[in-house]
């Protein structure tokens, strides 16, 4: 006797089951930067050669969000930002192609110093007030470096600030490094509302937030924490030119 097997339902049993495990795999959390700096006298040629490059070469995974670098020890530079996007689609990325490496080498590279950095680094949702998606045109990045031994502590303190953060209205995006230096976060303050936001009083001050929602006493401790758990930190100022990147 023959068996006759509906395979329909089934079918759709396995799909549930594989569908939570697709998504995890296709999150794009993932950004690359790169930071360059133009010769002094060159800024304008580079600008025009960037612009054309990204506009030609850079779209959907590869698209680039391009900031001017306006404090701290890089000012002046170009901070080139990729993604979001996965690592299996860094893996294919590759180096887009003979054409495109030739326009970055001999059209834009021309006018920059020897001066560079790069980095990757993972969006934390968890520690996040605000979508990977949801940008701004100004930011502050706070580049915090735990001592060794001390990342779980730093990361109940950042968990303890996104509450704080939540609680005051303020749009902060968590990042960790990967395989870019020695590790560390950035914490990226998106000014929805521009630099007004850093105006004393349009926002209740963070000390009595912080003790509101983390209890009495707290901000004493965090201070605290501070100096026990970060081996440093050090904040800047990035405006995007949107003339510069992908459309």
């Amino acid at each position: 006797m023959k068996i006759k097997l509906n395979l329909k339902p089934l079918a759709f049993m396995l799909l549930i089951m594989v569908m939570p495990l697709w998504s995890m795999a296709q999150t794009k959390n993932v950004i690359s930067t790169h930071r360059v700096f133009p010769k002094i006298d060159k800024v304008s040629e580079f600008e025009r050669a960037l612009a054309n490059h990204a506009q030609k070469y850079h779209s959907g995974d590869a698209a680039w969000r391009v900031f001017a670098i306006q404090t701290g020890p890089d000012m002046g530079g170009y901070q080139i930002t990729e993604g979001p996007k996965t690592w299996e689609s860094e893996d294919a990325r590759g180096d887009l192609g003979a054409a495109h490496m030739e326009d970055c080498n001999k059209n834009v590279a021309i006018y920059l110093t020897d001066k560079q950095s790069a980095g990757y680094y993972e969006f934390i949702d968890s520690l996040s007030s605000v979508a990977i998606g949801d940008v701004t045109d100004k930011i502050n990045i706070t580049h915090v470096y735990p001592k060794m031994g001390q990342n779980d502590n730093v990361v109940l303190m950042i968990k303890r600030l996104q509450k704080t953060w939540e609680a005051s209205g303020v749009s902060v995006a968590v990042y960790k490094s990967n395989s870019s230096g020695q590790f560390h976060y950035l914490i990226v303050t998106r000014y929805k509302e521009g630099l007004k936001e850093k105006t004393p009083g349009f926002r209740k001050p963070f000390k009595d937030v912080y003790e509101e929602v983390n209890g009495q006493g707290s901000y004493a401790q965090y201070q605290k924490d501070l100096a026990e758990y970060l081996e440093q930190s050090w904040s800047e100022l990035l405006f995007v030119k949107k003339d510069l990147g992908s459309k």
